[in-house]
């Protein structure tokens, strides 16, 4: 498989890695602490984000930090429909970023194209059927249970060979349960289950794990905990905060468009933005040079 851009039914067709930005609507999200919880806030963070360069923007209910406790699924409704339908009256597309199958139809209904379930189908037996139903793309992401114990699975002998062998296995039962092999995404899960050398391991085997699963895939390493360790460049160093790791961010930006990966999810979109699109520039040089 060579280093072209995939393409996901029933989304539009980039000729580039596309960029998905991240607006969470919970107090307490690793990342921007609760910057966006109040709706409209959240919805002006949206089109902001659009603005800056996002081809899509995903919108969270619930924080999937480690060791995070979960929400309800009423307060998870509260929290994320409203930004849904606001965005989309504005026309932008929208992921819905959810374990949940009724959180998942009901964004749909308000206007979301896409559903980015981090268990992969795994959490409730009714996303499968509910993301069938609907006719929706499907992100399936490597999963190895709920963000309050997750560290504790990232055991790996081969991380590589273990995360393909377990998504190849998901999506296999995605498409069982009805939802059409060419609306399916892969997301290695970056930091779910995953110490650094497991992420990195992951970054640097993009290019397999495409290749092997023959998927599009969806890079999520924005402001991570392995971004933080490399940057604190000793094992007893201090990592920067979350908000410090957004050029870290763009050049794993840069690395996964360069591997073919569809899209990338960040926090914020500009860097990444204008590192695809020299990515895109850098490839087509390279096939004017052949």
């Amino acid at each position: 498989m060579n280093a072209s851009c995939d393409q996901v039914a029933g989304l539009p067709p980039w000729d580039r890695c596309a960029v998905m930005g991240v607006v969470n609507v919970t107090p307490d999200s690793f990342s921007d602490g609760g910057r966006w919880f109040d709706t409209q806030t959240a919805i002006k963070r949206g089109l902001g984000l659009v603005t800056e360069g996002a081809d899509l923007v995903d919108v969270g209910g619930e924080s999937t930090r480690p060791g995070a406790p979960r929400v309800d699924e009423d307060e998870e409704l509260r929290r994320v429909l409203p930004v849904v339908r606001g965005l989309a009256a504005e026309g932008v597309p929208i992921s819905v970023d959810t374990m949940r199958a009724n959180v998942a139809a009901r964004a749909l209904e308000a206007g979301a194209v896409l559903v980015n379930d981090v268990s992969g189908g795994q959490a409730d037996p009714g996303m499968v059927p509910a993301v069938a139903a609907a006719g929706a793309p499907f992100v399936v992401m490597h999963w190895r249970g709920q963000s309050i114990d997750m560290n504790n699975r990232a055991v790996y002998t081969d991380v590589v060979t273990e995360v393909v062998a377990e998504l190849r296995e998901w999506a296999e039962r995605a498409v069982d349960g009805g939802i059409a092999p060419e609306r399916i995404v892969i997301d290695p899960g970056l930091g779910f289950a995953k110490r650094a050398e497991h992420d990195l391991a992951l970054v640097a085997g993009l290019r397999r794990l495409r290749a092997e699963l023959g998927r599009p895939v969806l890079v999520a390493a924005s402001r991570k905990r392995f971004l933080g360790r490399v940057l604190a460049d000793a094992e007893d160093a201090t990592p920067p905060p979350a908000r410090e790791r957004d050029a870290a961010t763009a050049a794993v930006t840069a690395l996964a468009a360069r591997e073919g990966a569809w899209a990338v999810r960040v926090h914020e979109v500009r860097a990444s933005a204008d590192a695809v699109r020299v990515v895109r520039a850098v490839r087509r040089a390279e096939s004017g040079a052949a």
